[in-house]
């Protein structure tokens, strides 16, 4: 047993009426559009393997055996939190998007030096019949029901110190992974479901949507207080097909949730899909929209609003904007990283800005670096709201 792993709180909670009183909720508010003293940040993949903590428990643990044991997917999240204490915003629940391909029937494993892989993808439309989601006795609640547990318990275990954040991943992506067996350079098999298996591929992505939209209900009710969906592939769509494949699933599972939660923050990270912000912001319930490292955020903006104050939409609060600054800026010398997190902070504005990296935590990341961008955030953002 590690030594990170013998200090693990075994003790569980899965009480979800009496959580403890949040003490930050700066992201909260940032996401309903309110203006506050400064951006909030937070970092994608913030738990995970640049964290030697994380790698002491991955010695004796399989990365799905993390996921699916809640005292250890609380430990994980929670991680962060304590060596960066004070300068994180939201903790984001220790999971993964490829839990819902799991829930469905499909095995998937976690290869080290590789990453996901599917022993038995779906090759054809007739492959959906080993998919368990529409069996009789399926439940999404079922299923995952391990990740209900650790958010709930994380609730806890977090004592009110800052929100915590529930994600799924988006349909088109989730498809992708499920026939590619992995990722891939081309994605010429998903694609091809696309192009040749038309009603299939828009069944596969349905059905995908449906369970999506419940798991992440679940995680509300199990004690998120914000949640985030990640089109991860979104950028290998063209704008035509990204309207078709992408975009009504999208709006579909946000559209559910707020049918429930209407005042749950909801984001969306559609990464590579610059094309598709107006559509984004104007026929979607998000209430933030992330951006990757390839836009400019000021250009983002305009575009954002223009959209909006043309359609005349319906929307309760502006659109929030969460990002953007590129990963591997946190492999170069910190001077050049604070520079260029201060001038990300410019670029975004004073408001409506949640603060984060436009693509999640690498495994070679130093953590010093991250604290370094964390520290720099929280000098420039300040600075911009005074």
């Amino acid at each position: 047993m590690s030594d990170v792993e013998a200090n693990i709180d075994h003790s569980l909670n899965y009480d979800t009426s009496s959580f403890p009183p949040l003490k930050n909720d700066l992201y909260l508010r940032t996401a309903r559009g309110e203006k506050t003293e400064r951006a909030p940040v937070w970092c994608m993949r913030q738990a995970g393997r640049y964290l030697p903590e994380f790698r002491s428990i991955r010695v004796e643990h399989d990365f799905f055996n993390v996921c699916r044991t809640p005292a250890l997917a609380t430990e994980v999240t929670i991680q962060p939190l304590r060596r960066y204490a004070g300068l994180l915003d939201a903790a984001i629940i220790f999971s993964d998007i490829l839990v819902i391909p799991q829930a469905m029937g499909l095995e998937v494993q976690m290869v080290p030096g590789k990453g996901p892989h599917f022993p038995e993808p779906l090759k054809g439309p007739k492959d959906m019949q080993r998919l368990t989601d529409k069996k009789a006795e399926f439940s999404v609640d079922k299923e995952l029901d391990y990740v209900y547990k650790a958010i709930t318990n994380t609730r806890h275990a977090l004592g009110g110190q800052v929100p915590l954040l529930g994600f799924v991943g988006a349909p088109w992506t989730l498809m992708a992974y499920m026939i590619e067996g992995g990722g891939s350079k081309t994605f010429a098999q998903a694609k091809t479901w696309l192009f040749r298996h038309h009603q299939a591929a828009h069944e596969l992505l349905s059905r995908i949507a449906d369970v999506a939209a419940e798991f992440l209900v679940g995680q509300i009710r199990a004690g998120a207080q914000a949640a985030q969906v990640f089109e991860s592939w979104a950028g290998e769509l063209g704008p035509h097909d990204f309207a078709e494949f992408s975009l009504p699933y999208l709006a579909r599972i946000a559209e559910r949730v707020k049918g429930q939660y209407p005042d749950v923050p909801l984001t969306v990270f559609a990464k590579g899909a610059h094309y598709a912000l107006e559509l984004l912001a104007t026929d979607t319930a998000y209430d933030v929209i992330s951006l990757d490292w390839t836009i400019d955020p000021s250009a983002a903006r305009s575009r954002i609003d223009a959209a909006v104050a043309s359609k005349q939409t319906q929307r309760r609060s502006p659109v929030v904007l969460q990002g953007n600054l590129d990963p591997t800026l946190l492999f170069g010398n910190a001077q050049t990283l604070r520079e260029r997190t201060e001038a990300m902070c410019q670029a975004f504005g004073p408001s409506l800005h949640i603060a984060n990296l436009g693509h999640g935590m690498m495994p070679g990341h130093d953590p010093e670096q991250l604290r370094v961008f964390l520290e720099a955030v929280h000098k420039a953002s300040s600075a911009l709201c005074k």
